[in-house]
């Protein structure tokens, strides 16, 4: 008998978690839920958040060092940052024809917009005040970040990515530089270090299906009042439509264009990230995941994964630009705001930029709606206006996030002829083996 492969059980953990969490709702077991279920999902997005930058460190380092000379690095650096610049782009743009299109936003009476500042106005205003400080920093801060004052103290937080990045690819040119006899011993450590960090995932994912049964069953039971839900609903549907067509049908169309994946094959690779990324709702967090599938499951060779996805999971947010496009019409039509083709193509520019500033952790996207808001003159105070639906609309931004990520990654490796035939150190029987 074929035993159930990990996805199958991490689907069923999600559902029972759902079914749990509304009979704990109905029964009013909601404290008992909260204080002996959810520590265990916390603690699961802990143990991934834990291995993120060890992860980092060790495959970027590693393969950064296998490419031998600068010029392969910067071919598959412009590569990877120009597809994503253009995923990004396009998925704003096409979160803008939707909601053009449907206009959700007029549907929202004066009374429900009442109830909803008057019910989420205190957190948006918190996420406005951490928007605003970033809005008023200078031009050039943005790259001023990117490089850090202190290794250590960059690496001791998720949010500082992009610094730990920075910092990693320039170790692993000077290894380039140097002679490869004296690079060997600082080589071999950071070969072996990979192979223990990739193993410690293979740990840490035995108790994915526990992990996510606690998160969804949490996240039921905190849910706010479902009353307040219709009026978000064809708003809902706008940002799941345009989720849907990315997912669905542009990635794996691009995917099977570029590299000759087939549907089923890609959703097969990249699935069990997709859920993980769904139960934590943070690309930082499913990023572990996503690099073990990519590259064992999909045949992007090491050095290509390596670079591409931690970059990608850092500033590749196709679905949280798409939900910033969505989000930014659907206030502006509920205030009775017109904007015009300047004010979205304002959208787009600043959406895109947004995006790449974005942390991947949850609910990220929220800050940085602030500052497309304020480009085209749209209340801020409007966040609170989306803010019930945020959470469970975040979970599908993040299976955009990572399957965007993953689809890059394949489209690079297939250019640089780095895209060969999976490794199958597989998931699932090292799932069964252990159990």
């Amino acid at each position: 008998m074929k035993k159930l492969g990990l996805h199958w059980k991490i689907l069923i953990g999600m559902l029972v978690g759902v079914i749990f969490g509304l009979v704990a709702a109905v029964f009013d077991w909601n404290a008992f839920v909260i204080d002996w279920i959810k520590p265990f999902g916390t603690i699961f997005i802990n143990l991934l958040k834990l291995i993120a930058i060890p992860l980092i460190i060790a495959s970027l380092v590693k393969g950064v060092s296998d490419l031998k000379d600068i010029s392969t690095l910067s071919k598959m650096g412009g590569r990877t940052v120009l597809i994503y610049m253009l995923t990004t782009i396009g998925s704003v743009c096409l979160g803008l024809l939707i909601v053009n299109v449907i206009k959700p936003g007029s549907s929202v009476t004066e009374a429900t917009r009442a109830d909803l500042l008057a019910g989420y106005g205190d957190a948006a205003s918190g996420k406005i005040e951490m928007a605003l400080a970033q809005k008023d920093q200078g031009p050039l801060q943005a790259l001023v970040d990117l490089v850090p004052d202190n290794i250590f103290s960059a690496a001791a937080s998720n949010t500082n990515m992009l610094q730990v990045i920075f910092f990693v690819i320039f170790f692993g040119i000077g290894m380039i530089l140097i002679a490869p006899n004296k690079a060997k011993p600082v080589k071999d450590f950071i070969d072996g270090l990979n192979e223990v960090v990739l193993k410690m995932i293979d740990i840490i994912m035995l108790f994915a299906p526990y992990g996510v049964f606690a998160l969804l069953a949490s996240l039921v039971v905190e849910s706010p009042s479902w009353s307040l839900f219709q009026a978000l609903l064809w708003y809902s549907l706008c940002v799941l439509l345009g989720l849907g067509i990315l997912i669905l049908v542009v990635y794996p169309s691009l995917a099977r264009y570029f590299t000759g994946f087939k549907y089923r094959d890609f959703f097969s690779g990249i699935g069990p990230a997709q859920l993980v990324a769904f139960s934590t709702s943070s690309s930082a967090a499913t990023l572990p995941v996503t690099m073990e599938r990519v590259h064992e499951h999909m045949g992007v060779e090491e050095e290509v994964s390596s670079f591409v996805l931690p970059v990608g999971a850092t500033v590749n947010m196709d679905g949280t630009s798409l939900y910033q496009g969505v989000a930014a019409v659907f206030i502006a039509q509920a205030f009775g705001i017109d904007l015009s083709f300047t004010d979205q193509l304002s959208i787009v520019l600043t959406a895109t930029l947004a995006s790449i500033g974005s942390a991947a952790v949850p609910s990220a996207g929220m800050i940085m709606l602030v500052i497309v808001l304020g480009a085209i003159g749209v209340p801020e105070a409007g966040l609170a206006l989306i803010f019930a639906v945020d959470r469970p609309l975040d979970m599908v931004r993040t299976i955009t996030n990572v399957t965007g990520d993953a689809t890059v990654s394949l489209m690079v490796a297939k250019s640089l002829g780095k895209l060969g035939k999976p490794k199958v150190r597989n998931l699932d029987d090292f799932y069964h083996k252990e159990t």
